[in-house]
């Protein structure tokens, strides 16, 4: 999601502290702060004395938002009086989430020059201007516009049509005499045949087949060879 429009407002930035930190052979005690870098703003913790692995700083910055610049460096210091502040671990902080949600609260790897881990950061950002998308079941969100029902709500359709019962002057079957057909009594008892036509009572003769044909019979053919001749 691209986040743009936050140019010169304020992101808030509070340092926890710091976990498993990388010890350093050289001295007995460890004394921890952390800077934070993000554009040409710069801000340092206090020294933590003698926080061991396990520094804790609690501090609170408040940065101004570049357009563009989604990116924060973070950097741990070990301080030193007798020789130069050594750096324990180094880190780059993405701001993508807490610009989208409005705030974050996670560990973040450090790692040494050479790339080795050397420990983590905790960091608890806060943009109070971020755009939140509206929730309908919090509590105090507007509620939806409520419909009042219908005045005269439409009849349900009927599942069945009505039957009515018929009158008592109602015929349900119809008097009506239609003509006989004239082929009710065909042939009638005075049909006169053809000359030619056997008569009703005329028995046909029973027709005749011819009979079946015999099966074949198949025998197997003569022995082929060269067989001696026959005796004299």
């Amino acid at each position: 999601m691209l986040i743009s429009g936050i140019h010169g407002l304020p992101l808030e930035v509070t340092v926890v502290g710091c976990y498993n930190l990388e010890e350093n052979k050289w001295v007995s005690r460890q004394d921890h702060y952390v800077c934070l870098e993000y554009g040409s703003a710069r801000f340092r913790t206090k020294t933590c004395t003698d926080g061991g692995k396990k520094p804790i700083f609690q501090e609170k910055f408040i940065f101004t938002l570049i357009e563009g610049l989604r990116e924060l460096n973070v950097v741990v210091w070990n301080s030193s009086t007798l020789i130069a502040d050594d750096i324990i671990g180094s880190g780059r902080i993405q701001l993508h989430k807490v610009l989208s949600q409005g705030s974050e609260d996670s560990t973040w790897p450090l790692q040494t020059k050479i790339g080795r881990h050397s420990g983590e950061v905790r960091l608890i950002m806060h943009y109070p201007n971020a755009k939140q998308p509206q929730n309908w079941k919090t509590k105090g969100a507007p509620s939806l516009p409520q419909y009042a029902p219908y005045a005269h709500p439409p009849p349900p359709y009927p599942t069945t049509m009505p039957y009515a019962a018929p009158s008592s002057s109602y015929n349900h079957y119809s008097t009506a005499t239609y003509p006989q057909s004239p082929y009710a009594g065909y042939p009638p008892a005075s049909f006169n045949y053809p000359p030619n036509a056997p008569p009703a009572s005329f028995n046909y003769p029973p027709h005749v087949y011819p009979p079946p044909p015999l099966p074949l019979t198949y025998y197997p053919a003569a022995p082929t060879g060269i067989y001696p001749p026959p005796p004299y």
